[in-house]
């Protein structure tokens, strides 16, 4: 009687099956989870399966995919297209069409077959792909627990990755388990699972481990019920020694006749997986031979169409092989007991039987069901038979089907593909139906749509250095592809590539090439904050878009943040006049308001939003820049209703999850300027989790570090701004919002860790040649850079500051404080400082910010300042907190500046010795603070009130923070708002002692600043 192929219990991995168990509990709860799977070949991850599919699957629904053998030649979302049918003929297909809402429609991207049922066209995007398989699985789990298993993603294509990553980020709620699993032998360095595996450990929601190789007894076992009886020690030491442990290499050893004996045995791993292929007859050899040139599984059509003998001859051979426990089957196809057996037999094919075996596949699947039919698995197979013409002729048809499910790492491969083939087929350019230039400018444009900008930008650059010159129309769109290749990487130089476009396209030409560069060089201009040339260009662009036919052109990115899942030529977008115009004129609308025309730019907008109609593209795109214009106007709630409204468009369009969660994420800052934190935070990780362009992805991160800071968490700010900084210098390069922005968040964060110097190098951009004013950046900034520059002053006069030296007139002046290899001149810069708030005085959020500006500069001493002059100059800014206090009290103040505002004046009053006051203004403070969420503030106030250490008189002799009589003095004189040499002058000693006796008490009372010393003592008087 013939031993099984492997024991009837599963050996070894109890405790995963119980882990499992666990998980599917778990999702019971209404929580999707994510198990990840690895292990070496042979490990035992489908038997693991197995043992639990059967178990699940009298609870759920148990849906099975897997990636086939054939790396980028595979077919794209292969995985899917096997679940979605089975999904079909378990729950049918009208439940299937409900379940997937207003995406049904995109169903026929992944099952052709349907495209006539649905009725509804596909070409409207991969968001739309992604979130019809997110929603489809959530819905179908709300009802009965689902359990998705994708076996082996080591060769999944990088569009099933892709869609895989957006399941696991983006799933709401259901009960729903995806199971997937690899091999971790084959994840070698560049694999795109090396990246993937770790971001998945990060995602709460999932889990992974690997299985372990059997310990000896375990492999004892395992002997033991395969063979039905006990073996002798020997034979357990010949197969633990030689298998290592792995299931698998156990089974194939206790299949090899003899084995108790020692003879025969396999010297090397491939006489083992060959071991049993060996012992069968050659009709069945030669069919096995022909199945490892299809793949690890052959459906039953194929291998009919491929196999020359009778159907009695390929039944009786596929008999013989699944006897003999080499093959398996279902009710559709032939699949290898394990990869590693196809893998060996397919490697000992010869020359002459590889090139006939994959031409009978190329030729069987050319023939076959168009459902079953893949370009790239037939490209594939004509690679392998080494006819490069039909190969190529494929590869081509393999490049478009790719393009068209939206699987644009595969189109790229294809593309490369194509290239390397043209100079070794006859007549390509005529087999093509292209130049060469234009299959190295799609390839280029795959590329892009794949996220490698790096690699289409060099493609795109081949193309225009092509020997043979394109016509200028051609030219002219290489140049405007070149210069959407450097804006992706954050690079400069998209604007005079896209003016050099221009300059060659044809007038007259007949979709409106034009229309679109002028649109992409205003917005591109806008976003540089070079306004009135953005509007001259946008106004150019609206006139020729009114006259203009309809075209297909990818909307630039030129909005202020980056319209989020606007269609491009790739992705099948429709465009007309009425969608070209909406663009230009909502490029044309932020360009003005921010040049201070706000009605003529609202009046923009407002076109922008009519001439879309229902185009929903354009809409979106409208609702993402109308949103943030009312938000830098100050008009908060109308932002955030724009958004919302936008985000219901979204749904209906059946990209919530996508072009929605940007939508969403644009009322983050409208939602924190109104104090709602808590729902501002859970907008941002989504967003992020995206992985937005990086002009809008800049822009959640500076949210995310101001919401990290201003909730109390001033060193994992630091932290994420440290990790960030590179991404957002580079994106700052090209866009002067991401420059002003990220200065004002990393200068906060700077004075927030006490860091005077840094935060003046981060906030002193607004006074650089570099700047360019965009009026709703420049406020918020100014404020900063003025109390970093106090801070500066302040720590310099206290000798804190490194590299901080003493000019002529002594260090109040600061005029010669060295700041790295840069002196900073306090005057000139406060002048500065107030000369740009002065030419704001037009913009509507400016009597909120104008009288902070104003007050934190009053922090600033005046060179060689006096003791008398000091003292008015502390009165002056008392007088400009309360100012300011009353002014946060507007709409347009954001929520953080009154309590801020309302800290600074409890500091003012403590510094003039109104410790009364002060009180009551920390304690409004740190009230209003604490109801919104605002810990840094709440923290500040804290220090202030809460650490009583010794004010005006000595503490107690002894203890560890008493001042001496000499601090003691000192402090007197620090209230009055001397400065050290100001100190040493009174107190007949010099200034360096004066310093050391200053940074002696800050230390004593745990004070940042002299202000706060000051306040301290205030307090512990009280």
């Amino acid at each position: 009687m013939r031993s099984p192929a492997s024991s009837p219990s599963m050996i070894g991995r109890e405790p995963d099956l119980v882990a499992l168990r666990e998980e599917l509990d778990a999702v019971a709860t209404g929580q999707p989870r994510v198990v990840v799977i690895g292990g070496e070949a042979g490990i035992g991850k489908t038997r693991l399966l197995d043992e639990f599919r059967v178990e699940a699957a009298q609870k759920a629904i148990v849906l099975n995919g897997r990636s086939v053998d054939l790396g980028s030649d595979g077919a794209p979302y292969a995985p899917f297209t096997g679940i979605l049918r089975q999904l079909i003929d378990d729950v049918g297909l009208d439940a299937v069409v409900e379940a997937a809402g207003p995406g049904s429609g995109v169903l026929s991207l992944l099952l052709p077959e349907l495209s006539l049922e649905t009725g509804v066209p596909a070409r409207t995007g991969a968001e739309r792909l992604y979130e019809l398989v997110t929603v489809l699985f959530e819905n179908i789990s709300s009802n009965r627990m689902l359990v998705v298993v994708i076996e082996d993603i080591h060769w999944a294509d990088t569009a099933t990755l892709e869609l895989i990553r957006f399941v696991v980020r983006m799933m709401d709620g259901g009960r729903f388990l995806l199971l997937l699993t690899y091999r971790s032998d084959e994840v070698l360095r560049g694999h795109p699972l090396r990246s993937y595996l770790p971001e998945l450990d990060r995602t709460r929601r999932a889990t992974r481990w690997e299985l372990a190789r059997l310990n000896r007894s375990q492999v004892a076992i395992q002997v033991e019920q395969i063979l039905g009886c006990t073996p002798d020690v020997e034979t357990v030491d010949r197969v633990f020694a030689l298998s290592e442990g792995v299931p698998f290499f156990v089974e194939e050893l206790v299949g090899i006749d003899h084995l108790g004996t020692g003879e025969d045995l396999p010297e090397t791993l491939r006489e083992l997986l060959l071991a049993r292929y060996e012992r069968l007859g050659e009709p069945t050899q030669r069919m096995l031979r022909l199945i490892s040139a299809g793949g690890v599984c052959v459906d039953h059509w194929l291998l009919e169409a491929v196999f020359e003998g009778t159907a009695d001859d390929l039944d009786a051979a596929a008999r013989e092989a699944v006897v003999a426990n080499v093959l398996s089957t279902d009710t559709t196809e032939y699949s290898f007991r394990h990869a590693l057996v196809r893998e060996a037999i397919h490697a000992d094919l010869l020359p002459g039987e590889r090139t006939r075996f994959h031409t009978r596949y190329a030729v069987a699947l050319e023939n076959g069901d168009a459902r079953e039919r893949s370009a790239s698995q037939i490209s594939y197979h004509w690679m392998a038979a080494h006819d490069l013409r039909r190969a190529f002729i494929a590869t081509l048809e393999a490049m478009e089907e790719a393009r068209l499910s939206y699987a644009f790492r595969t189109a790229a491969a294809m593309g490369d593909r194509a290239l390397e083939l043209w100079d070794k087929v006859d007549d390509a350019e005529a087999i093509a139906g292209r130049s060469r230039t234009e299959l190295l400018s799609r390839t280029a444009s795959a590329l892009r749509n794949a996220g490698d900008s790096e690699r289409a930008l060099a493609l795109v650059n081949l193309a225009l250095e092509d020997a043979d010159a394109p016509s200028p129309d051609k030219r002219a769109r290489l140049l405007r592809d070149k210069a959407q290749y450097l804006a992706n990487l954050s690079r400069p130089g998209s604007v005079d590539l896209l003016r050099e476009a221009l300059a060659v396209a044809p007038a007259d030409h007949e979709d409106s090439l034009r229309t679109q560069l002028l649109a992409e060089v205003a917005g591109r201009l806008m976003l540089e904050a070079r306004y009135d040339e953005a509007i001259e260009m946008a106004t150019l662009a609206i006139e020729e878009a009114s006259d203009g036919a309809p075209t297909a052109f990818a909307a630039p990115g030129a909005a202020r943040a980056t319209a989020p899942g606007a269609a491009s030529p790739a992705a099948g977008a429709r465009d007309t006049a009425g969608s070209r115009g909406s663009v230009a004129h909502t490029v044309r609308g932020i360009a003005r308001i921010d040049r201070g025309d706000i009605v003529a730019g609202l009046a923009d907008l407002e076109a922008a939003r009519e001439l879309a109609g229902s185009d929903v593209g354009p809409l979106l795109r409208y609702a993402v820049n109308a949103s943030d214009a009312m938000n830098v106007l100050g008009r908060y709630r109308d932002a955030v209703e724009i958004a919302e409204t936008g985000v219901t468009q979204a749904r209906h369009r059946g990209v919530e999850r996508t072009s929605g969660v940007m939508l969403a994420s644009n009322t983050v800052e409208p939602l924190l300027a109104l104090g709602e934190l808590d729902r501002a935070e859970k907008l941002l990780d989504p967003a992020l989790a995206l992985e937005p362009q990086p002009g809008f992805r800049v822009h959640l991160q500076r949210m995310k570090l101001w919401l990290t800071l201003w909730r109390g968490e001033p060193d994992r700010a630091d932290e994420l701004v440290r990790r960030w900084r590179p991404g957002m210098l580079v994106q700052s390069e090209i866009e002067m919002q991401s420059r002003l922005g990220f200065a004002r968040v990393s200068a906060e964060v700077a004075i927030a860790r006490g860091d005077a110097r840094r935060a003046w190098a981060e906030a002193s951009v607004i006074t650089s040649s570099s700047w360019r004013s965009i009026p709703a950046y420049d406020l918020p900034l100014l404020a900063v850079a003025a109390r970093a520059l106090a801070s500066f002053c302040d720590a310099a006069r206290d000798g804190v500051t490194d590299g901080a030296a003493s000019a002529a007139n002594g260090a109040d002046k600061a005029a010669g404080a060295a700041f790295g290899t840069t002196t900073v001149d306090v005057s000139r810069e406060r002048a500065r400082l107030r000369e740009i708030l002065h030419s704001l005085s037009g913009w509507p959020t400016y009597p909120v910010w104008a009288p902070i500006v104003e007050a934190e500069l009053l922090g600033i001493p005046e060179t060689a300042e006096g003791q008398d002059a000091a003292a008015v100059r502390l009165t002056a800014a008392l007088g400009a907190w309360h100012t300011a206090a009353d002014a946060t009290r507007s709409p347009l103040a954001p929520a953080h500046l009154r309590p801020y505002a309302l800290l600074r004046l409890a500091e003012a009053n403590a510094a003039k010795g109104d410790r009364a006051a002060a009180e009551i203004s920390a304690a409004e403070s740190r009230a209003l603070a604490s109801s919104v969420g605002f810990g840094l503030i709440v923290q500040s106030v804290d220090r202030l009130r809460e650490r009583a250490v010794l004010g005006r008189h000595a503490q107690t002799r002894g203890s560890d923070t008493s001042l001496t009589d000499r601090e003691t003095q000192v402090l007197a004189l620090i209230e009055q708002g001397l400065s050290n040499k100001q100190i040493g002058e009174t107190l007949y000693i010099s200034a360096k002692t004066a310093s050391v006796h200053v940074s002696s008490i800050l230390k004593k009372v745990g004070a940042t600043s002299r202000t706060e010393a000051v306040y301290r003592a205030s307090r512990a008087s009280l």
